[in-house]
């Protein structure tokens, strides 16, 4: 496709000068397109035109980023060509449209797919890629008991409010560091875990909450008008003031500590030689975190699960207790810090391969928003989970399970872990 305009500009300082000069530019050239505007002192701003961001071939193959400016004053005239714009670079435009694309496109003769993106973009890509596999290996995908690995490596670019997957492989949310490993071809195995209910699959995943966790996304979910940090902020203080626990039956497949036979389940091995001892806790839980990956981010430099790895072959079932307010708020704050923030008698910690999680309390599922109590008393209770920061609403038990080493990261393992300048605030 080719993009043909014509280009007006100066050529001295006299009207007279005026020159008119017609060239053309092709679309695959065009990567960022942005509104022009002068602005004054006083924050206002006055159109100009369009901003096309190029790419440029220079001599020896080395390219060059360039820009274009489309001089127009007419607000109505740049909106349309500014969304068309958009619409043409759009790689993903809507939630689930990266699971369609890579779900049909032909993916031979690549080495990797790279997401630019927070950890819902990512998460969905890497749901993509794994059932795609699936699929390829002629698996129903609708029931999977063990999972394929997927074909291709995964690269993440952070570009999110959280970015707790780059975090979590690089050590830092930082994108130069996550686009170098992608360079280099460095390959870290993680591993990854299935979500799943009366035996039909949901979606892999690598992380999730229920209880506290889940409300507070479900909340930020119904203000996506705010900004991120504004909207994440507000869910938090709205949740913590409805705080009010799950009546939940937990059952959970403990670790088993033989050395060899966790070596053997983080290289994928088949569990024939294990014994399996499901235990049962039933209470009323504030929060229940289920995560594969230590689940680094801002506000938990040291991880919402530090105490597991990238592909150790388990998962980290953390449980809080009901308690008050102001208890369940000092555990939240220990994870801005370097003190222990399991160090409280409600909260326990199992390291574990399984995790099936059955909610009793059917009527507290119902939002407490005012003006979503008409609809929520007709409908079915549905109770929200985060799964890498994406909502999940099921309305019975969810049976979580890990296997190891499912995919391929680009990134190396990073068992120190740099601190990270807490940004949140809001507790």
């Amino acid at each position: 496709m080719v993009l043909i305009g014509k280009l007006n500009f100066f050529s001295g300082d006299s009207k007279s000068d005026l020159l008119c000069k017609e060239e053309f530019i092709e679309l695959k050239d065009i990567f960022s397109v942005k509104l022009k505007r002068r602005y004054f002192a006083s924050g206002n701003g006055t159109l100009l035109g369009i901003t096309l961001f190029i790419c440029l071939k220079k001599e020896q193959n080395k390219l060059k980023d360039s820009t274009l400016d489309l001089i127009n004053l007419s607000e109505d005239h740049c909106d349309i060509w500014f969304r068309q714009f958009k619409k043409i670079l759009a790689v993903t435009e809507y939630e689930g449209h990266a699971l369609s694309l890579l779900k049909e496109c032909e993916l031979q003769g690549f080495d990797g797919v790279v997401c630019v993106g927070g950890d819902g973009s990512a998460s969905e890509v890497a749901h993509a890629l794994l059932l795609r596999a699936q699929k390829n290996a002629g698996l129903e995908t609708d029931n999977i008991l063990t999972p394929v690995p997927a074909q291709l490596p995964l690269g993440v670019i952070p570009a999110g409010s959280t970015n707790v997957l780059a975090h979590s492989l690089h050590g830092i949310p930082h994108v130069v560091t996550a686009t170098l490993h992608i360079i280099m071809g460095h390959i870290q195995p993680v591993d990854v875990c299935t979500f799943s209910t009366a035996g039909k699959l949901l979606r892999f995943g690598f992380s999730a909450m229920f209880g506290f966790g889940g409300r507070t996304l479900a909340l930020a979910e119904k203000h996506r008008w705010m900004s991120p940090s504004q909207r994440r902020d507000f869910a938090v203080i709205k949740a913590l003031a409805k705080l009010k626990p799950e009546d939940c039956e937990i059952s959970f497949l403990p670790l088993n500590s033989s050395p060899g036979l966790q070596e053997r389940r983080a290289q994928g091995s088949p569990k024939s030689d294990c014994n399996d001892q499901w235990q049962m806790i039933q209470g009323q839980f504030l929060n229940v975190s289920i995560m594969a990956i230590p689940c680094l981010c801002s506000v938990a430099p040291k991880g919402l699960a530090p105490n597991t790895r990238l592909n150790n072959g388990s998962m980290a079932l953390i449980i809080a207790r009901n308690t008050s307010r102001p208890e369940f708020i000092k555990h939240l704050k220990r994870y801005a810090s370097v003190k222990n923030q399991f160090s409280f008698p409600f909260v326990e910690t199992y390291t574990v391969e399984e995790v099936k999680v059955d909610p009793r309390n059917k009527t507290s599922a119902r939002s407490l928003e005012a003006e979503d109590r008409l609809h929520e008393a007709a409908s079915e209770d549905i109770f929200p989970w985060n799964v890498d920061g994406d909502l999940m609403e099921v309305t019975s038990e969810v049976h979580v399970k890990l296997h190891p080493r499912l995919i391929n990261l680009y990134g190396e393992s990073m068992e120190e872990m740099n601190d990270s300048k807490v940004t949140c605030s809001c507790i």
